[in-house]
This record gives C-alpha cells, structure tokens and sequence, in this order.
C-alpha cells in the first residue's frame, strides 16, 4: 500500500514539474512577443488557476542571468532587454528621433526626484517658467504622467514619472535614481556645492495625502485654467523651451 502512495506522489510531482515548466515557457513567449514591460496581472490571464506568476518570473530571470539578455523588472512590470555589459554593441544602431532640449531634460530631472511636483513646483526649481509644450512632449514620449491634482487653491495638476520612464533609464525603481555623490560624479553637478545640499527622494507609489484623483477631463490633458493664454498659442516671456 506504501509503494502505491508513494508512486502516486511521484507522478502529482511529475506533474507539477511539467506544469511548472510549460508555464515558464509561456511566460517567456509572452514577455518576448511583447513591445511593452509586462506587469505579473497581465501574464497571469495566460496561465493556469494558482500558478505562482511572481515565483516563475523570479525562475526565469535567475536562468537569464548570465545571458545576452536579461529579464529585469522596471518598476511593476518585466521585459527583457539586453545585458548591460553588452548595450554597448546595441547602442550604435540606436537613432535619436528627436534630441531633448534642455529645458525637457532638466524639467524631466526635476519631476523625476520632486515627484509628485505641480509646474509651479517645476518653475520654482527651475527659475524660468516652463511651457505647457515641455511638459506634453514628455508626456508624449511615455516618460511623464499626470498623477492627480493638489489641494490647493486652483487644484493643479501634479505630474510623476512613468514605467517606461524607468525602463529607459534602466531602473528598477525610484529608488535606484542616483544619489548626490553619483550625480557629482558624473560631472552633472558642482563639486563645490553646500554641505547641506540634499537630494529629494521621490514619492514612488499611488496618490499621497494631499492629492486627488483626475478629473475626468484630464483625459485631454488638460492642465491648470490658468494657462489658456499658453493653449491659444501665446509665448510667456520668460519661456525657454525653444
């Protein structure tokens, strides 16, 4: 009776195993037929009832590891992409559409670790004013996202990064923006800085306590009344985004 109990619980685990593996080679297919980072509820619908997605994710990026490409999670979601000590070899094939100015960029910075910023937040980093131009063409490009909207009067709209945003860079998370030391570093900040200089550290998740949820016509990325002037094609004075 025994031998029988136990040559069942070894077929349950041959089962198991099969099942395990057909999954990983589902979610592989998936993740390489995709255009887009995939986030675990999205591979899920693929699979069978209670097959453990993150666990057959993490599976699969421990197999990819020393590989050409790697399985890398970018804020929620995954994507394969290529191993890091070989971009190199992709980068010369990469064309640039359309170079940032350098308004987009430092604007980009700043919502990257101001976040959640409204754009008076961003002018007041910045000290110019920032065209309604600037922030649609990151949004345009993926990168920036409106989060909710401040209450505060006149309720303004306040913008955050994206997956994709972290996906380009090469981030897993917020977390993973480079420090004070880091950005030193790489010469994009002075050397002779105050001591008490202090980078933010970025809110990275749902809306925080004091913002609201969009309103339904942010939809058209309509941003704060006060800037119809800029949307009937007005040029603020002190606008740089030229």
């Amino acid at each position: 009776m025994s031998g029988f109990a136990d040559e069942e619980i070894a077929v349950d685990d041959d089962d198991r195993a099969l099942i395990a593996e057909r999954n990983l080679r589902v979610v592989e297919a998936l993740l390489f037929g995709s255009s887009e980072p995939l986030a675990s509820a999205d591979i899920a619908v693929y699979l069978g009832e209670g097959a453990d997605v993150e666990k057959l994710l993490a599976t699969l990026a421990e197999r990819y590891a020393g590989r050409g490409v790697n399985l890398v999670k970018r804020g929620s979601k995954w994507a394969f992409r290529t191993a890091e000590d070989l971009g190199f070899l992709l980068r010369r094939e990469e064309t640039e559409n359309r170079a940032l100015s350098r308004a987009a960029l430092e604007t980009l910075a700043i919502i990257a670790y101001h976040q959640p910023a409204t754009r008076a937040e961003i002018e007041e980093v910045r000290g110019v004013a920032t065209g309604k131009g600037t922030l649609d063409l990151l949004m345009e490009a993926g990168w920036v996202r409106m989060r909710g909207r401040r209450r505060t009067p006149g309720r303004p709209v306040t913008y955050g990064t994206t997956d994709a945003f972290l996906d380009h860079f090469g981030l897993e998370s917020l977390g993973d923006l480079p420090g004070l030391e880091e950005l030193k570093g790489a010469g994009l900040l002075s050397s002779r800085l105050p001591p008490s200089l202090q980078i933010p550290l970025p809110f990275d998740g749902p809306l925080r306590e004091d913002e609201d949820p969009l309103d339904p016509d942010d939809i058209d990325h309509t941003d704060e009344p006060a800037e119809v002037d800029e949307l009937q094609g007005a040029t603020h004075p002190l606008d740089d985004d030229i």
